[in-house]
This record gives structure tokens, C-alpha cells and sequence, in this order.
């Protein structure tokens, strides 16, 4: 998922694993990059390049929302979709000369809409289908890109065959093989920038992925992939680029640059580290920071050993943003030195997007529009996720009953004697299902993560842990003082996609109270639940192997899992009804308090 654990507006302001990849893992690229289209000074003694920046693109290629079936819109004037960046990054080359740009990326390309669902799953990407990414990102010619956590959720057969498709290397030097603790892609390459009449700059681009990737898709991972520290891999490789000669050593991490973690302590390394890196990693000049779905146009670190400032720019997501790193470097003694850098964020919105690539892509995507507006049935009601942060809504029930129908359906006998709860998030606020025909966008829009489905069991006792863990995205409001919903939740930096209600029990939540006190009332059938009673918890697969750090519920006892998505679960669902009916549902029962009292 898409992981955003830091607090963005304090942050803001302060600023088949084996094979061929693991033997060309480390080899240095050595074509040089294209030759400027102006004439250079004979025997130049300074020069300058930059490198360009995306990251979280999450396969938007165009301008467009495939949930709402509109083009892209929101309250700040955004546009998505690398189509726009094209355009940025010719208008970078033009102005800068073509062998004085290099373009990277820092991970989470290939899922993220329905255009990534559709080429995963529905006509997957292979020897005669390519990905729109791939096809975007060969014709913008990407110098690298680094692996997302994202790129795992579909297998890494379906990453291993992206990656083939690409003309560029996918990198990652904290992605290894798990038998042989060896890189399972390329840790790095290095780029020449040609200086006529003087040598080449070597620029040695290092990929790092975020650690995360085993909890999170540790179906996909486990036994075939292990992923070690950013720090401790940057520290292995950053002097091996110096050592090659690099003039320039730039990171692609797709890791935040906070120093937090959304996983608690499940994993000994860091989740957003870049800051780390920077700090404690000598020889870095410059980072492109990913993962966290933020806008950093410039950020600073002081490495404590060298006392060099590493220069960090994140840019947003989507294509919301391209990031520009200038250098200015200086040759002394045969050798380029770095002695100035600077970056900046520049917004697409003020382009158009690149014909080349709607001339390439634009078939693909209309494929994807027939197949999301796709009819699977009908709704008798609108049901809208507007209200499902604080409220108890239709909507929420919905995804419940089709976790709880999927799971009791695959239960042992002993098992299917058990009291069923089911756990999930409210993903969207804009959610919305119509009353009247509904399509496979509709739901779409809901369930916007491919979660698989799992079912685990947990005591009272420990049910109870995990819903106060849920509560904690609550601010404290005593009694007697409004609520304001606008401030009332995202408490912690607990996001959304990390706030889980519960179907199957009722209760309810005291706002009033300190965290840890607040779940109040938790019955199952009308009577208390005992600390001792067994569950049986539908739960999808990121959080039921640790994501969001909840507790209990990674180490408890397994009794369902399938590798069915939940989404392709609930249109389903939808299409065997031909209605949908919240009269159908279980209800979650749930409802916030200020002392006792009913909030809403």
C-alpha cells in the first residue's frame, strides 16, 4: 500500500529470482549519455547536468481517474500521468541539451490504477503484451528506476517479465536472493555525461527498496527474497561507486525520509530511511526520496561524518510533480568535483500531455475504460464512503460480508463452529456506489488496493488490543467539546488505509477517553466477549502479516488464505446477486462516544 506514516504537514514545512539479473547485478553501464546539442568551450573546466525525478507513479500514464471515469480532478489543480512529465522532461532536454539530463525514478510503477490491475490480471503483460509502463518509460528513456514495494504485489513473475520489458534497469541493492543473500536485480549502473574535451562524468545512480516488502507481500516474497537495511546496503555500495571513479553518487530510494516505520518493531530495519542514509552514509551528493506520497522540492542533510550536506527531493506521486536536481561540478587535477547542487519540484498541470505517448497508449487505455465500466449488477440504494472514517455505513459493510461469506466458505469443520469477525478499512472517502446499474469501477473505487484474503484467530482478549490499536486514530475530544470531523481523525499519523473497523462483534469507541481505554461495550450475539473466546478474523493480507503494525494478529494461527483478490471477491459477489442490498449485510454495529454518549 501505499505508505505515508509521517505527519505531512510538519514535515513539509520543515523543508524467479536467480539468473541474469543476479549476474549482471553491479555491472556498469557504460553508454555514455547523448551529446549536447550546443558547442561546447574547447577544454571546458566546469559543466553542468541534471537529473529529472519521478516516483510513485503507480502506472497513471494519462490524465485520467478510471474510478470516476472523468479526467482527473482535484481541489489543488493536480493532473496525473507520466504523459505530462513527458513533456516536462522534453522541455528539460531542449533547454539543458540532451547529454546534459538524466531521468530516474524511485519505484511503485506497475500498480496503483485499474490500467495496472487490468495488465496484471486481466490481459497480463508477457512476450506479445507490453505494459503501458514500460512502453511510457522506454519512449521518455529513463536512465534507471528504482523497485517499489508495489511492484512485488502482483508476484515477481509478473515483475520479472516488467522488467524485461524495460529499457532501462529496475534497481535494488537491498533486494536479495534468499538462499544466496546475493542481488536479485542490479544494486546499481553508471551513467557517463560526455564533456567534449575533457572526461566523461561518471555518474554511479544506486537503487534502494523499502524493507517493508517482506511483511507486505510476504506471500510473494518469502523463501525467495530477503530485503536487509537501506543503510547497511548503501554503506556496502556507495564506496564501491567511488571506487569505480564516480564523480557523482545519486541514491533512488523509494523509502521516506522521516526515519519512521508504519510496521512498529516486526522488521529490525527502518521503513522511510532516506534521511538516514544521507545522514550516516559518507560520498552520497544527492537522493530522490519516494514512497511516502509527499511533495519535498528540496530537503538538506549533513552527513555526521564528513560534514557534506546530501541534497533529498521527493516529488508527490502520480506525476504530480517532476523533480530537477542541478550540479555544478568543477575539473581538478582530471577528476570532476561537485560545488553546487540545488532541486526543485516543477508541476505538469501547466502542459499538455506528449502525443507520442497518446499515440502509443492511447488504444491501451481505452481497453481499460470498456473494461471498468463493465456492468456486474445493480444497487438498490446509493452507498457512499463519505462518512465511513466515523461512521457505520452501508458501504463498510459490504466489504464484511463478502470477507466474512469468502472465508467461512473455506473454513475447516472445527473452524466453521467458530464466531466469525471481519476487519477493513475505509481506502476512500470519495467512494461511491449508485443506486441503479454498478460496474466493475464502481467497486473499483472502494477496494483500491489488491489485497488477497485471509482468516485468522484471535482470542477476546486479543480482539479487544486490536481494535484500541484501531482507535488510536481518534483524536481525544472530552466530553462536552463539538466534534469536528475535519479534525477529528488521522490521529498519530494513522492514515485511512490503516484504521480498520470490525463486522461480527458490536461496540463502541469513547473518544473522551486516553488511548488504550477507548473500546467500550465489545459484545458478540448480545453478550460481553470473553477474553478467552476464540474468533475466527477475516483479514486481508497486508495487515494480517503485520502491515500497520497491529497487534496479535501477524502471529496468529492461520485458518483460511487465498490468493484471491478482494475486489475480484466483491464483483463477485455483485455479478452471483445481480443486486446489491445493505439489507444483506452484517452490520458492523460500531459507533463513537464522547463519555457514554452517542457522537453522531
Amino acid at each position: 500500500m501505499p505508505v505515508p506514516p509521517l505527519n505531512r504537514r510538519q514535515f513539509v514545512k520543515k523543508s524467479a529470482v536467480t539468473g541474469a539479473a543476479v549476474a549482471a547485478a553491479g555491472a556498469m553501464a557504460t553508454t555514455p549519455a547523448r551529446a549536447a546539442g550546443r558547442k561546447p568551450a574547447k577544454n571546458p573546466k566546469t559543466w553542468s547536468f541534471s537529473i529529472l525525478g519521478t516516483t510513485d507513479l503507480h502506472s497513471h500514464v494519462f490524465d485520467w481517474d478510471y474510478y470516476t471515469d472523468a479526467a482527473y480532478s482535484d481541489t489543488k489543480g493536480n493532473s496525473v500521468g507520466v504523459a505530462r512529465v513527458a513533456t516536462l522532461v522534453k522541455q528539460q532536454r531542449e533547454a539543458k541539451g540532451e547529454g546534459r539530463v538524466l531521468l530516474v525514478d524511485a519505484g511503485d510503477i506497475i500498480q496503483g490504477t485499474s490500467l495496472a490491475y487490468y495488465f496484471a490480471r486481466v490481459d497480463p503483460i508477457g512476450d506479445k503484451v507490453k505494459h503501458p509502463m514500460a512502453v511510457a518509460m522506454n519512449h521518455m528513456r529513463y536512465d534507471a528506476a528504482a523497485l517499489g514495494n508495489h511492484e512485488f504485489n502482483y508476484g515477481i513473475e509478473t515483475l520479472r517479465k516488467f522488467e524485461s520489458q524495460c529499457r532501462f534497469p529496475l534497481l535494488g541493492a537491498n533486494a536479495l536472493d534468499a538462499k544466496t543473500l546475493k542481488p536479485a536485480f542490479r544494486p546499481y549502473t553508471v551513467k557517463r555525461i560526455c564533456v567534449p574535451g575533457a572526461p566523461d562524468i561518471k555518474v554511479g545512480i544506486l537503487g534502494l527498496t523499502n524493507p517493508g516488502i517482506a511483511l507486505w507481500d510476504k506471500d510473494n516474497v518469502s523463501g525467495k527474497m530477503v530485503f536487509p537495511g537501506l543503510v547497511e546496503q548503501a554503506k556496502k555500495y556507495v564506496p564501491r561507486l567511488r571506487a569505480l571513479g564516480c564523480d557523482v553518487v545519486f541514491l533512488t530510494d523509494h523509502s521516506g525520509l522521516d526515519g519512521s516505520s508504519s510496521y512498529g518493531d516486526e522488521l529490525p530495519y527502518v521503513e522511510n530511511a532516506s534521511n538516514l542514509v544521507a545522514e550516516q552514509v559518507p560520498g552520497i551528493d544527492a537522493i530522490l526520496v519516494g514512497h511516502t506520497h509527499v511533495e519535498v522540492p528540496s530537503y538538506t542533510v549533513t552527513n555526521k561524518e564528513t560534514g557534506e550536506d546530501v541534497l533529498l527531493s521527493e516529488p508527490y506521486c502520480w506525476g504530480y510533480r517532476l523533480t530537477v536536481f542541478d550540479f555544478e561540478l568543477e575539473l581538478h587535477h582530471g577528476r570532476w568535483q561537485v560545488t553546487g547542487k540545488k532541486a526543485q519540484t516543477l508541476n505538469p498541470n501547466t502542459v499538455e500531455e506528449d502525443p507520442e505517448i497518446t499515440g502509443l497508449l492511447r488504444a491501451d487505455h481505452e481497453l481499460v475504460v470498456k473494461y471498468v465500466n463493465t456492468p456486474v449488477g445493480t444497487c438498490t440504494e446509493d452507498l457512499s464512503g463519505a462518512e465511513a472514517c466515523w461512521k457505520d455505513v452501508p458501504i463498510m459493510d459490504f466489504i464484511h460480508q463478502v470477507q466474512m461469506d469468502s472465508v467461512k466458505a473455506g473454513l475447516s469443520t472445527s473452524d466453521a463452529a467458530l464466531p466469525m469477525v471481519s476487519v477493513a478499512a475505509p481506502f476512500s472517502r470519495t467512494a461511491d456506489i449508485p443506486a441503479g446499474s454498478v460496474t466493475i469501477r464502481d467497486i473499483a473505487g472502494l477496494y483500491i488496493y489488491d489485497n488477497t484474503l485471509y482468516g485468522k484467530k484471535l482470542t477476546g482478549a486479543q480482539l479487544r488490543d486490536y481494535l484500541e490499536y484501531a482507535a488510536k486514530y481518534y483524536h481525544q475530544v472530552p466530553g462536552g467539546t463539538k466534534v469536528d470531523t475535519a479534525t477529528l481523525t488521522n490521529a498519530n499519523s494513522f492514515w485511512d488505509y490503516m484504521y480498520d473497523t470490525a463486522a461480527g462483534v458490536s461496540y463502541d469507541i469513547d473518544i473522551a477517553r486516553p488511548e488504550g481505554s477507548r473500546i467500550q461495550n465489545l459484545t458478540h450475539d448480545g453478550k460481553p466477549v470473553a477474553d478467552d473466546q476464540v474468533f475466527v478474523v477475516a483479514v486481508n493480507n497486508y495487515r494480517a502479516n503485520g502491515g500497520s503494525g497491529y497487534p496479535h494478529i501477524a502471529a496468529a494461527d492461520i485458518a483460511y488464505s487465498s490468493t484471491d483478490e478482494i475486489r475480484q471477491l466483491m464483483i463477485d459477489y455483485v455479478t452471483a446477486k445481480g443486486s446489491l442490498n445493505p439489507a444483506d449485510f452484517a452490520t458492523t454495529n460500531w459507533k463513537l462516544t464522547q463519555d457514554g454518549t452517542p457522537v453522531f
